[in-house]
């Protein structure tokens, strides 16, 4: 079998024309004029759901209450008192393995997608994935309108500058709503990868 570098001289002795790479500052990004608005909007529209939480309410009492059924809850937030599981503690990921709520902070949202950039603030990141129910605690005045500025905002604070949109573990990830697919049979099947559920609290600074 050729090698990769074998078969991309190939391709490239082929090329008849080519073109400069457009300048990406040029391009003109969607904005919108109420981005919080839209986040809630298309974060519903990708399947999750959006709570703007009053200020001074309870969250715990507001996550019981969205999952009255759940027993085991993982998370590392100080703020969340009702957490059973702690990623930071367990000995390895698979412990974490019949989690009903994990719990999580994302740092800024996407109006553009209803994204959320949720990086790694614990030592098991298992807990955005293998949780059957994901919530995301998430400041309302951190919306962004698209992915140039989520992406641009990364570029400026990433792991070398020592910001905490990377934090200590240099890894991050956009979540969108549930896990979905519709490969078999063009069948939605929800929670296929990841959460069944996504629920993005939208709190006050």
């Amino acid at each position: 079998m050729a090698s990769k570098e074998d078969i991309l001289k190939k391709y490239r002795s082929n090329v008849r024309e080519q073109f400069d790479m457009p300048d990406l500052g040029d391009i003109a990004a969607v904005r919108y004029q109420n981005p919080l608005l839209q986040f809630i909007e298309m974060v519903k529209s990708v399947g999750g759901n959006a709570v703007e939480v009053k200020d001074g309410a309870d969250v715990n009492k507001l996550i019981m209450e969205l999952y009255p059924d759940a027993k085991e809850i993982a998370s590392n937030l100080p703020e969340i008192g009702i957490a059973t599981r702690n990623p930071d503690e367990v000995g390895s990921a698979d412990e974490l393995n019949g989690t009903d709520v994990g719990i999580v902070r994302g740092m800024f949202g996407v109006a553009e997608n209803g994204c959320v950039w949720v990086p790694q603030q614990m030592k098991e990141k298992a807990v955005c994935f293998i949780s059957e129910n994901l919530v995301i605690l998430l400041p309302k005045s951190q919306i962004v309108n698209n992915m140039h500025e989520a992406y641009r905002r990364l570029s400026e604070h990433g792991p070398e500058s020592g910001a905490d949109l990377f934090d200590k573990y240099g890894y991050g990830s956009f979540i969108s709503g549930p896990s979905k697919t519709a490969d078999i049979a063009q069948v939605l099947v929800m929670g296929a990868q990841a959460a069944r559920t996504t629920t993005i609290l939208l709190l006050d600074d």
